[in-house]
């Protein structure tokens, strides 16, 4: 990372990989902010087309540029944040996937959060909105912030990269999401932040998160219970004992609860069942652990309903 940051600038990384329709709107969505100076970070993770022609005919306007990185082989998202992070020159880092987009207000409210903040806040992350068609159909609004590593440990869910904005020294002193990770990246890297900084929020719902038809390492079920799951609770057991066994209890109670929800929802029903129990065993007081194991119960019969309300209304998302 540029050692020589610009005061007041801030530098929004975007990783993408082959989707340059959508792209070309999270660009135009950080081109239409009401805060300046921005820089804008595209890294291409070895598209199968480089994104960087497609980039020609857009133009940003003052206070603005826009920078295209490519990969020389494909190394996945963490891999890709962090090479923006590294070519980065602003005081503040921010982060959108492609296929989501900002509302206008969204760096100008976050970097307001930082000017009244302490030196202590190193996060401020915002509210979503999830829209399938065109159609929002849920709305995060949260209010968590503070010291909020116990909080992670319980299975809160803060946000995803889309809404996150960082001072740009918490690189120097946690280091970048970590490339090990297929999925819950945003998780792994929040929850290591939240021991060296607090956060602050901003509870309105700038951020718009699209459901879409392409595949999404967070569709690829077996992934997460091969690798993600065993290394989440393998990283961060031994943090939360240092809390007490009520945190570390919750911690795998959480993300057991998290991994039997993806089966759920990609018809794994002797899976869900058996992550949903340790769930319950571990915390037994957490009702939507029970909800679910109801649901794969029934196997085919009770899941592929499910399935479908979860395409139709978007609510039991990732």
């Amino acid at each position: 990372m540029n050692a020589d940051r610009t005061d007041g600038l801030v530098s929004v990384v975007l990783p993408t990989y082959g989707r340059p329709e959508f792209l070309v709107d999270a660009v135009e969505s950080v081109d239409s902010q009401s805060y300046g100076p921005i820089e804008i970070v595209v890294v291409d993770d070895h598209s199968p087309d480089p994104i960087e022609p497609r980039l020609e005919d857009v133009s940003v306007g003052e206070n603005r540029t826009l920078r295209c990185i490519r990969h020389e082989e494909n190394r996945g998202a963490s891999a890709a944040r962090s090479t923006g992070i590294e070519a980065s020159e602003g005081e503040f880092i921010a982060f959108l996937d492609d296929d989501d987009y900002w509302l206008p207000s969204k760096v100008e409210r976050q970097v307001k959060a930082f000017e009244r903040a302490g030196s202590d806040v190193g996060v401020v992350y915002t509210g979503q909105q999830f829209v399938v068609d065109g159609e929002v159909t849920s709305v995060s609004r949260p209010t968590l912030e503070g010291d909020v590593t116990k909080d992670i440990l319980c299975g809160a869910t803060m946000s995803t990269f889309s809404a996150i904005m960082v001072r740009s020294e918490v690189y120097e002193t946690v280091g970048g999401p970590d490339e090990r990770f297929p999925c819950w990246q945003d998780r792994e890297w929040l929850l290591r932040l939240s021991t060296e900084y607090d956060f602050a929020v901003v509870s309105e719902s700038v951020v718009v998160r699209r459901s879409t038809d392409h595949e999404q390492i967070s569709d690829d079920f077996e992934t997460k219970r091969d690798t993600a799951y065993p290394l989440f609770l393998e990283t961060f057991r031994p943090l939360a004992a240092t809390y007490g066994q009520k945190y570390e209890r919750r911690l795998v109670a959480s993300q057991s609860l998290e991994l039997g929800k993806s089966a759920v929802r990609h018809g794994y029903a002797r899976d869900a069942r058996k992550y949903l129990l340790r769930s319950i065993r571990y915390h037994p007081t957490e009702v939507s652990a029970y909800l679910y194991f109801i649901v794969a119960l029934g196997g085919k019969s009770t899941i592929e309903p499910a399935r479908a309300v979860y395409r139709s209304v978007n609510q039991l998302r990732e």
